[in-house]
């Protein structure tokens, strides 16, 4: 049996979803892949979430294990022997560990920056800050019902079990990731007033600038990622 590179829990995750013009994401497809679509639409996702007993082949991350994480991605498929895998590209991914930062990129070239971040969970509101200029800024989330079985948009949005990135050559890397079944419950939006531009560039300031289309609530769970193997 394969051992996974690395083991974690992802906990308490905020989705902010937005549908998006496929021409916008077409230069990041990677090759290899193609854009993955729910409901006639694309979509792209800014994702919150806690990083949590990170362990890398077994060995446990000491003073690295815990940390907040600021992901945004999109969703492409790529068929298999008649298998469709379904897996997420990443645009930008935010840690406030720089060794995270410098093992993705060198294992997946992942495309990872580090800053100073935070986070807070409880009951009533979900919680993740960056600090960018000396100012803290954000996404927040209050749930508004239970927490349930996806629905389908969701189940598009959080069942994903591979990864694709691009590679400096131009290639393709897959890896796959494992983990169960999450919950969701449904949720609105409490804050939202991360400095897009700077970060994710101005072809995103007019998307994520606008109100998101969906925002979803997930509990996450135990996680187990795979060594990536080059598809292109």
């Amino acid at each position: 049996m394969v051992s996974p590179f690395l083991t974690a829990a992802w906990r308490d995750l905020i989705l902010l979803n937005w549908r998006v013009d496929p021409a916008l994401l077409a230069p990041w497809v990677p090759a290899g892949t193609e854009l993955d679509q729910w409901d006639g639409a694309h979509w792209v996702s800014l994702v919150g979430f806690r990083f949590l007993d990170l362990a890398v082949k077994g060995v446990p991350a000491l003073g690295h294990r815990d940390f907040p994480e600021i992901n945004l991605r999109f969703y492409v498929r790529r068929e298999v022997d008649g298998e469709v895998r379904r897996g997420v590209v990443f645009l930008c991914e935010l840690t406030p560990r720089r060794i995270v930062e410098w093992v993705a990129r060198a294992v997946y070239n992942e495309p990872y920056k580090t800053l100073p971040m935070r986070s807070a969970v409880t009951e009533t509101q979900t919680q993740y800050d960056l600090e960018q200029s000396d100012e803290w800024q954000g996404m927040a989330a209050r749930p508004t019902g239970d927490w349930r079985a996806p629905n389908p948009l969701e189940t598009f949005l959080i069942e994903h079990y591979w990864g694709y990135n691009q590679q400096t050559d131009g290639g393709t890397m897959e890896y796959e990731v494992f983990h169960p079944k999450w919950r969701t419950r449904p949720a609105e939006l409490a804050r939202f007033d991360v400095d897009v531009e700077s970060i994710y560039g101005s072809e995103w300031a007019k998307v994520l600038g606008a109100a998101p289309d969906s925002v979803v609530l997930a509990d996450g769970s135990e996680v187990a990622v795979f060594s990536g193997a080059r598809i292109v």
